[in-house]
């Protein structure tokens, strides 16, 4: 099956079995919840930006994991670990302009600062394997 891979917590027969996919793609939602109040003439400046990039996190774990390498596995998530410090930048930004007040920035970057361990826990767990 295409991006099978096995993890030291278990065998995962697809990237959607993996629980930092599945917690990106939900904070993706949060994300575009929050996007969802701000003002209309950001809608193709930090709305667009901010999308585009926390789709990006579940996106290049999914891509990553479908590439059957774990070079390339590796690779990817370093994205998707990228992508995520560019979100977390991009809503502090938000907070800043006062588009964002501080509960739900501090909600975001937890479930961002939760993914983000997560990635590297995964991170560290291919690299062994490459040893």
């Amino acid at each position: 099956m295409s991006g099978e891979w096995r993890v030291a917590s278990g065998e995962v027969r697809h990237y959607r079995d993996l629980l930092v996919w599945q917690k990106a793609l939900s904070w993706v939602e949060l994300v575009y919840a929050a996007t969802r109040e701000w003002p209309s003439d950001e809608r193709f400046g930090l709305i667009s930006q901010v999308r585009r990039a926390c789709v990006s996190v579940p996106s290049n774990i999914a891509e990553g994991c479908a590439r059957r390498s774990t070079p390339e596995f590796l690779r990817f998530l370093s994205i998707a670990r990228g992508s995520l410090a560019e979100v977390e930048t991009q809503l502090i930004i938000a907070q800043r302009l006062t588009y964002l007040e501080d509960a739900a920035l501090t909600r975001l970057l937890d479930s961002a600062d939760e993914i983000s361990r997560m990635l590297s826990g995964l991170i560290s767990k291919l690299e062994e394997r490459t040893k």
